[in-house]
């Protein structure tokens, strides 16, 4: 669900319910304090320096994820550009015509990748551009057919189909880096374990009658870390996003001529 939440919202989710919880334990503190003993004090103290710890750990495990998946993203997209810059390289050495019709069919599914990168997901662009690739991923591999077809013992066609497969398959491997993502559980222990850490906190500041200052502080720097956690597994919702600057790069390169002129009819 926080995965499909605008970053307006999702900002309003989290305060709400971290910062609420440190609110409800301000109240309760305050509320208290003219009954409370020395040893509930004790107590409030003891139990909010565990939270407070345990919280950091579950954080940082969390953040740790994040950055691990969103290192993976980016190297399938950068992995996806070799795949697609080597298919267009091998498919000069194709016999004419798969060798002009394969180069705009590359060119073509290369501009349809870069759409596809910075759609979000379920909106109707996402969804033309991922058909889009699948059609022309499609059209790619039966003119590869028909060249294989045309030259079977040809070393340059066996290449060019073993790169244009392995470009094509690149497209599986990165939807399985786009929907792995922190579980769902953990997320929510993050939230709301944060909001009773913060609550407890509040409580005891506010309990033994301290300076409310520090539970504004650790509010709004928990908030920030929960908020770079998701953020960096919503590569195309938020603000962190995966750059695809190595795909505009790759697609760059294919507006010059190609750089070999291919085989002739005689060196079949």
């Amino acid at each position: 669900m926080l995965f499909r939440l605008s970053t307006f919202a999702l900002v309003v989710v989290l305060c709400a319910i971290v910062g609420g919880g440190a609110l409800i334990g301000v109240v309760i503190g305050r509320r208290m304090q003219g009954q409370s003993t020395e040893h509930l004090k004790e107590a409030s103290a003891a139990l909010q320096t565990t939270l407070l710890g345990f919280i950091g750990l579950l954080l940082a495990f969390g953040l740790s994820l994040a950055v691990g998946r969103y290192e993976t993203r980016r190297e399938t997209v950068a992995d996806e550009a070799n795949a697609i810059g080597t298919a267009y390289l091998r498919a000069q050495t194709l016999h004419e015509p798969m060798r002009t019709a394969s180069l705009g069919l590359i060119r073509r599914y290369t501009d349809a990748r870069i759409a596809f990168n910075s759609a979000v997901p379920d909106s109707s662009a996402y969804d033309r551009a991922r058909r889009r690739s699948d059609a022309l991923a499609n059209r790619l591999w039966a003119r590869a057919g028909e060249a294989l077809n045309g030259d079977p013992t040809g070393s340059a066609t066996r290449l060019y189909v073993e790169t244009l497969n392995e470009m094509i398959d690149m497209d599986t491997t990165r939807q399985a880096a786009l929907s792995n993502r922190i579980p769902a559980l953990v997320m929510w222990l993050q939230i709301f374990g944060s909001a009773v850490a913060l609550g407890v906190l509040g409580f005891y500041l506010a309990l033994s009658g301290r300076s409310l200052t520090a539970v504004l502080v650790a509010t709004i720097v928990v908030i920030l870390i929960l908020f770079v956690s998701f953020d960096l597994d919503r590569p195309r919702r938020g603000f962190i996003k995966i750059p695809d600057t190595l795909l505009v790069s790759t697609r760059a390169t294919m507006n010059g001529p190609p750089a070999a002129t291919g085989p002739t009819a005689s060196g079949r």
